[in-house]
């Protein structure tokens, strides 16, 4: 993915140089503190986790450490150089020694704020522990300083450790009184908001979720998401200044709503999706719909196409003789898709496709999409509706920075089409959603067109059609195939070719994840019975395609916590839905392959 140069950034061969002069600038003050100087910093070896440290990008690790037992892990994408910070309250007209111990490329130690020259030092290359001094005087109103460290754009993971800065300390107060009125309001299937009074003096609060630290806010409000259904919960807040973190508040309980929606409840536990080619012919050739074998839970009919990419006009041509010569008749295929549903069996109609490309530009597109779309239902008598929007169908305008209220008209009318259809048809409507991994676990890292723009606007541009329909969407099945690294929640770049890719890109379905590094901004995890691993069905079908061996132990993983590899989850999922293949007719171009790995599975 290929990202302009963010505007205002420096190249980095001038950064290096300003860097390193602002460094030997400072040699003049002492190395040696003083006797009566102490180590300011807070959990500088990073023994507490990231307590006192404000790092979007950093985890902390147990191998290798400098010292102790622990040590900041933290990884730089293409725009973000995963800066970890500390605010420490100083004395005016004092020196100062910031010292710490790193490992990586391009890793950085610094102080900002200082009321005189704002100072770094660097490591161009440190394959084993380096240590980073560097040395300032406060100016003569100067009462707290920013010290830092943090790696470089797009260069890889650094390690830090044991970061000191002694010298004369600051008034520090007293931290603040425990907030009080703690109170649970609105609670969903999946969220709980919760409110208290404020505190006087505090600069901040820290909200725990079954004793554990779930996020920090401003304000006296905030909603925890990513809940379980129908799941006890207990809550504390605590309140925060610069000298500290108070008590904990009384603690509050409130349990989640049982889910709601989210399509039919008479899919089996563990289904099997396909794709069947019925508008075209390629060389994994024409499967007439009666011969698709009873294994197939729910057929996608590829494709519904529009007749133009911003008319909402979606037709659907059945493949003609000439290209398929064994194509069953109208009736015939009416009659199959009838026996497949009293079989138990979905029928869908897929729209979109690699050509098919959408854009409702307008609502007059969005109102021609749903009467298009509910002619095709009513015609052929199916059961719902997949989207399958690739290329440019979806991507977020400049402005568009949050996936839970977004104001891009091609994925606001999507999202009124779709709430209009799933009401239109009811509760025993199926739909289905298969996005590639760019527009949804891309989104982890990077959102539209990014803080300093120059990213794709189309990065985690599904984010907010999920969220929107969360409620009544059947399926969400990524494709996990004809994707590039993929970075997981384990901060590590994840690449196709084996069961770990398609663990990490699950995992963070099932979890939730920060959007574009925001831990205040969370996409909620979905359910696992709403949740399908997509996959190619054989190395014809598309690029990532896993041996059967894979398959089991990626499923494995996700429902045993078994076979799991290098990647840890964040939980294991017996109710997993089950797996989708591109397609129906490469698996049987395949001798079914794909098919029969999962009903040995599944039995």
């Amino acid at each position: 993915m290929e990202r302009s140069r963010p505007l205002g950034r420096r190249p980095l061969v001038t950064l290096l140089t300003a860097a390193a002069l602002a460094a030997s600038g400072m040699t003049a003050l002492s190395s040696a503190a003083r006797a009566a100087d102490a180590n300011l910093t807070r959990n500088g070896g990073f023994e507490s986790g990231l307590d006192g440290w404000t790092c979007p990008a950093g985890t902390t690790v147990t191998s290798p450490v400098h010292g102790g037992t622990a040590a900041l892990k933290a990884t730089p994408a293409g725009a973000d150089n995963a800066r970890c910070a500390q605010t420490v309250s100083v004395k005016p007209d004092s020196a100062y020694t910031l010292s710490g111990y790193v490992r990586g490329t391009y890793v950085y130690l610094g102080a900002s704020g200082t009321g005189t020259t704002d100072v770094s030092t660097w490591a161009q290359s440190a394959p084993d522990w380096q240590q980073l001094t560097t040395t300032f005087r406060t100016g003569p109103t100067t009462t707290k300083v920013t010290i830092y460290t943090h790696g470089w754009f797009g260069t890889g993971a650094y390690h830090a450790d044991d970061i000191t800065l002694t010298g004369p300390g600051g008034e520090t107060g007293q931290p603040p009184a425990p907030p009080t009125g703690l109170t649970a309001g609105t609670v969903t299937s999946s969220s709980v908001a919760l409110s208290w009074s404020p505190v006087p003096g505090a600069t901040g609060y820290t909200v725990y979720r079954d004793g554990t630290k779930v996020s920090t806010v401003t304000g006296t409000s905030t909603t925890v998401t990513g809940l379980t259904p129908s799941t006890a919960y207990s809550f504390q807040v605590t309140a925060v200044n610069d000298a500290g973190e108070s008590g904990r508040s009384a603690t509050v309980t409130a349990t989640t709503a049982e889910p709601s929606g989210g399509g039919p409840s008479d899919l089996p536990p563990h289904a099997l999706v396909g794709y069947l080619h019925t508008t075209f012919a390629n060389g994994s050739g024409y499967t007439r719909m009666a011969d698709v074998p009873d294994s197939w839970d729910v057929i996608d009919l590829a494709f519904g196409e529009p007749t133009s990419v911003t008319s909402g006009d979606i037709r659907f041509q059945r493949c003609p003789v000439t290209e398929c010569p064994n194509v069953e008749s109208d009736a015939e295929f009416k009659a199959a898709i009838k026996a497949k549903q009293a079989a138990g069996k979905k029928v869908l109609i897929s729209i979109g496709g690699q050509n098919g490309q959408v854009r409702l530009t307008t609502t007059a597109a969005r109102d021609t999409f749903v009467s298009s779309v509910s002619k095709i239902i009513d015609e052929y008598g199916l059961d719902g509706l997949d989207i399958d929007f690739e290329g440019h169908s979806l991507s977020l305008d400049a402005d568009d920075t949050d996936f839970k209220n977004p104001k891009t008209p091609v994925i606001v009318n999507l999202i009124s089409a779709l709430k209009t259809l799933t009401a239109k048809y009811g509760d025993d409507f199926v739909l289905t959603m298969a996005p590639e991994t760019f527009f949804v676990q891309n989104g982890y890292q990077f959102y539209g067109t990014g803080k300093w723009g120059g990213q794709d606007p189309r990065c985690g541009a599904y984010l907010p059609v999920i969220h929107a329909l969360r409620d009544d969407l059947t399926l969400l099945h990524v494709q996990d195939y004809n994707s590039g690294p993929i970075m997981g929640l384990d901060n590590q770049y994840h690449s196709m070719g084996g069961a770990d890719f398609h663990i990490a890109m699950t995992d963070m379905l099932l979890t939730g994840f920060p959007v574009a590094g925001d831990r205040n901004n969370v996409f909620p995890p979905l359910r696992p019975e709403q949740v399908a691993i997509g996959m190619p069905a054989s190395t014809n079908a598309g690029n990532g395609h896993v041996s059967p061996a894979e398959v089991t132990k990626a499923l494995n993983c996700l429902t045993k916590k078994t076979d799991c590899g290098s990647y840890a989850t964040h939980g294991t999922w017996p109710a997993l839905r089950g797996l989708m293949t591109w397609s129906i007719n490469w698996d049987r171009h395949g001798n079914w392959e794909f098919q029969r790995n999962f009903d040995k599975y599944f039995g």
